[in-house]
């Protein structure tokens, strides 16, 4: 039931919407992603420095970058990747990068709105979100309070069930640990961070996501170089197996293309988030910034999530598998650490064991704040219908948390190929909302022009 569910929400009209709403914006901002590349550089990594002036215990726009990324980095870089290539063939990285390129401006519109409608609530917390703007950008508070719901959904399948599926999984796979030890110590784990708040989350993803990313880029492309004459023939199964130009006409062919555009896309989309608006909700907690710099920072996620780090992975296994993926035997992260041992040994099933563990992590709190936002939203919401007074009580409440810890803990137990299908099909529920939103407020969605002129306007702001 789940997996015929999954087929319709993932049909061939939400990869369009997907593909066509990047699109839009690429074409409308002037291929700003690209043409501007050194310009959003600058002013998104390169400016890390800036961020060490502002007062102590503000969070800084460094910080929610990595609360982003720690959402954003998880297992769709490592089983996400390797589920793809197993399941659509090489040519679903090619459909990964198309999704990233265009889902760089997604991701930049969705931000900049959430910046811009932004406000504060009776605690002084920010509260920012696809939820926000369709309330006050679009006066339609009901789909304000359906994407709070299906945030909320989310946070409970990809951002809990399926992370610390893939932790229990790879642990198991590299060191024979049962799940029920994991989900318990896990669990316990993840509630210490999250009753710190953003501060403690933020705190924990500043740390946690450059040196575990920066370790696993570095073993992969080890890997990678170790069988340098094989990359060649990686770039041929990809670009062939996208659009199979020999037999195009072929059914098998087309069914091929498209098992390879649906999974790369959404993948890619589960990878790096372009389109699903929890970005907007990540960023808001970002202080003395403006719409644009905070919508730069979401390209920069989006590329370094998918372009950078997506790829690595899928080159390590392509490489160590000459370019048969589904022949390896193995599946998700486990086709990923055996790939990796193959040329590593011990210490690859070590390496991706780490980065697993701590990128899984990372993604458990970041999408706890996430959809603890959508519940406080759509608490408020409720506040003014009485027959709805339990609901909202229960949504102000601790139950949200321990609804939470309760799918971290059952994702460890649960099947990968349930808990992946499960998490798509809230994802691309989630996805509708917010691109409407987006497509409706287009005229609101705006870049950087001249970089001068861009300057002076923030150090006027």
């Amino acid at each position: 039931m789940i997996h015929r569910i999954h087929e319709m929400v993932w049909g061939p009209w939400l990869l369009v919407l997907f593909l066509g709403t990047g699109i839009f914006f690429t074409v409308k901002s002037g291929f700003f992603q690209i043409r501007k590349f050194p310009f959003w550089w600058k002013h998104t990594i390169g400016s890390i420095q800036e961020d060490e002036g502002e007062e102590k215990g503000e969070v800084t726009k460094f910080q929610t970058a990595c609360t982003a990324l720690a959402a954003t980095i998880g297992t769709g870089n490592i089983a996400g990747v390797a589920t793809a290539l197993t399941a659509g063939g090489p040519g679903a990285i090619f459909w990964m990068w198309v999704s990233a390129g265009i889902g760089m401006m997604t991701g930049y519109a969705e931000t900049m709105l959430g910046i811009r409608y932004r406000y504060r609530d009776r605690n002084g917390a920010w509260i920012c979100g696809p939820m926000v703007y369709l309330e006050r950008g679009l006066k339609l508070p009901g789909l304000g309070m359906l994407y709070s719901f299906l945030c909320i959904m989310v946070s409970l399948g990809m951002g809990s069930m399926v992370q610390s599926n893939s932790i229990a999984e790879t642990l198991e796979f590299s060191f024979g640990i049962p799940p029920i030890p994991i989900g318990i110590l896990l669990t316990g784990t993840v509630l210490l961070v999250v009753l710190g708040g953003i501060a403690r989350i933020a705190f924990v993803s500043e740390r946690l996501i450059p040196i575990s990313a920066g370790a696993y880029m570095l073993f992969s492309m080890v890997v990678i170089m170790s069988c340098y004459d094989k990359i060649p023939y990686i770039f041929q199964c990809i670009f062939q197996d996208a659009f199979r130009p020999v037999s195009v006409f072929s059914g098998a062919a087309g069914y091929q293309i498209s098992k390879s555009l649906q999974y790369g896309v959404s993948r890619g989309v589960f990878s790096n988030e372009a389109g699903l608006g929890s970005m907007a909700v990540l960023h808001g907690a970002a202080e003395d910034t403006t719409p644009e710099q905070q919508g730069m920072w979401a390209m920069f996620e989006v590329f370094f999530d998918t372009i950078l780090i997506c790829t690595m992975t899928a080159f390590v296994i392509l490489c160590m598998t000459d370019g048969d993926a589904a022949g390896a035997g193995y599946d998700g992260a486990a086709l990923t650490a055996f790939c990796f041992s193959k040329r590593l040994g011990i210490l690859g099933e070590y390496v991706v064991s780490g980065a697993m563990l701590i990128f899984a992590f990372a993604t458990i709190i970041a999408w706890y704040y996430l959809g603890r936002q959508a519940a406080i939203y759509l608490a408020e919401s409720l506040k003014e219908r009485r027959s709805l007074y339990i609901l909202q009580r229960i949504l102000r409440g601790k139950v949200y948390t321990l609804l939470y810890l309760g799918a971290v803990f059952l994702g460890c137990l649960a099947k990968l190929e349930t808990v992946w299908e499960f998490s798509d099909i809230w994802n691309g529920l989630m996805a509708l909302p917010n691109i409407i939103a987006i497509i409706f407020l287009m005229r609101e969605v705006t870049v950087p022009g001249n970089a001068e002129k861009w300057e002076l306007k923030c150090t006027r702001r």
